[in-house]
């Protein structure tokens, strides 16, 4: 490398190596910085990203660099394929940055103020000049040629960047896992609290049936084949074994995912998504208040489920 022209990274820690074995998700927030020297130029590029949909990124380039912004656009899509990015690159040191006015520019805002000025009876011209100057493209900034040498190191510095930004989303996304874990172990732990309360709720349903019936019509009157006939069609119908068992197959399948490689936060939606309909069947069919307790706090985990995956690659 030439003498003069040096690259400082900020280093990138073997943890990133260890984390992405142990965790497959990750969150979408994180930071990354680095910084290279030319010609006793310094270029600091940071990056920082929060929770999105889609990819959405917000580039501040100094002037010279706009012909690589979409190359260095590419660079971050490939790495961090989704989220509100946040990219800098700042100059410090080197020679003072030269400036032109564009001087038909002033000419015409001054004039177009000066004859507004007039309309509106505010003579005093003198706070003209300050205002025209802070208009846009008034001062033009020299352009500044981005040289190969200089554009491979700072090609490299924004690579070591979006590397630390992996590594934050990586230790984030752990921190995630567990807490994801979690709620959905509580879902569980949860739902095993239903059982105690199933044939209780059962008979209570029973002789709910039974004495609707006799105060409606008398009891010699009832055909009993057909009573219980109708009575275990309509105990079928509440029978809530297969929302049981189709949400504990729905945690354990969002447990899987969670530990599957590459971007999984709309799979994991979707799986929610179902966990909540199941839990939501249960409500429905419990007509048990100890029941509908229990999935009331289930809904409660769920929904702190869903606040978190909005974070989730």
């Amino acid at each position: 490398m030439p003498k003069g022209k040096s690259i400082h990274y900020i280093s990138v820690h073997f943890s990133t190596f260890v984390i992405k074995f142990q965790i497959m998700i990750k969150s979408m927030t994180g930071f990354g910085k680095a910084e290279c020297s030319y010609d006793n130029r310094k270029h600091i590029v940071e990056i920082k990203t929060l929770n999105s949909k889609f990819l959405d990124i917000n580039a501040r380039l100094p002037n010279g660099y706009k012909e690589k912004e979409l190359e260095l656009r590419s660079m971050i899509s490939n790495r961090l394929l989704r989220g509100k990015v946040d990219f800098t690159i700042t100059l410090e040191g080197g020679e003072s940055a030269n400036y032109s006015i564009n001087k038909s520019l002033v000419k015409k805002y001054f004039n177009d103020l000066k004859e507004v000025s007039g309309e509106i009876g505010h003579g005093n011209m003198d706070e003209l000049l300050p205002t025209i100057i802070r208009l846009p493209d008034v001062m033009i900034p020299a352009r500044e040629d981005l040289s190969e040498e200089e554009w491979e190191l700072l090609r490299e510095a924004v690579e070591t960047a979006l590397l630390k930004v992996d590594e934050f989303r990586l230790q984030e996304g752990a921190s995630l896992k567990k807490e994801l874990i979690y709620r959905s172990e509580k879902i569980l732990t949860l739902l095993d609290e239903v059982v105690p309360f199933e044939k209780e709720r059962i008979e209570t349903l029973k002789n709910k049936i039974k004495k609707d019936l006799h105060e409606l019509v008398d009891q010699e009157d009832v055909d009993k084949n057909r009573f219980e006939q109708e009575l275990i069609f309509y105990m079928e119908r509440l029978d809530i074994t297969e929302e049981k068992v189709r949400l504990k197959k729905h945690c354990k399948y969002f447990e899987e995912t969670l530990n599957e490689e590459g971007a999984q936060g709309k799979k994991l939606g979707f799986i929610t998504q179902e966990m909540g309909r199941e839990i939501n069947t249960l409500g429905s069919k419990a007509s048990e208040a100890n029941i509908q307790k229990i999935v009331v706090q289930m809904k409660d985990e769920l929904e702190k489920i869903k606040e978190q995956l909005f974070n989730i690659l």
